[in-house]
């Protein structure tokens, strides 16, 4: 799927709300038996909103990155149950709108989730969560992590999975999420301006 414009961006978006990232499982709003979800604690919608003014507000002139931030796990979305091939829908699907850096990061956050696993090993998610790294394919090898290394992206990759994991706190309000839309309409007409002179 290919988004076509900031509004197609923004109801999908939306439809984050409730929907929680449960491993290996098609993403459900509750437990069965109406308990409360498992996997990470907030849901898809909050952990953009989170993700996202944490990369504001340690990076505020990086606009491309905190957009990357809003949207790097609308994979979960696209492909419920996939949860290993998350990111490389989220990128496919935001390369079009977004352009070419949106979604190199969005698809190397776990690629980053790896190395930092392996650069500081028991690097988990977040500390009120139970997933690990192991559940995006374990820490890299000392191989994979040097050939990480050498993507221009990477830093910044490893900047967004950090604001990624510590995205997950409950209850915790990070703004409204058209609030972000006009930071959506800026990196959009951006990207459309550079692919016409491309």
């Amino acid at each position: 799927m290919e988004l076509r414009g900031v509004e197609e961006l923004m109801s999908l978006l939306h439809a984050c709300r409730g929907v929680h990232d449960i491993p290996g499982l098609a993403h459900s709003r509750l437990r069965p038996g109406g308990g409360p979800p498992v996997g990470d604690p907030v849901d898809l919608h909050d952990h953009a909103l989170q993700t996202a003014a944490l990369l504001r507000r340690g990076h505020p002139s990086d606009k491309e990155l905190q957009v990357a931030g809003l949207v790097h796990d609308i994979g979960h979305l696209l492909g419920p149950g996939e949860d290993a091939g998350h990111a490389g829908l989220a990128a496919d699907a935001v390369r079009p709108l977004l352009g070419e850096r949106v979604s190199g990061l969005v698809r190397l956050h776990v690629a980053a989730g790896r190395y930092l696993a392996a650069a500081s090993p028991g690097h988990g998610r977040a500390p009120c969560t139970t997933l690990a790294p192991a559940a995006e394919g374990g820490a890299m090898t000392r191989h994979e992590a040097a050939a990480f290394e050498h993507d221009p992206l990477a830093e910044d990759a490893v900047t967004l999975r950090q604001a990624d994991d510590a995205g997950q706190v409950p209850g915790l309000y990070a703004g409204d999420l058209e609030d972000w839309r006009t930071l959506l309409e800026l990196v959009a007409e951006r990207s459309a301006r550079l692919g016409a002179t491309d």
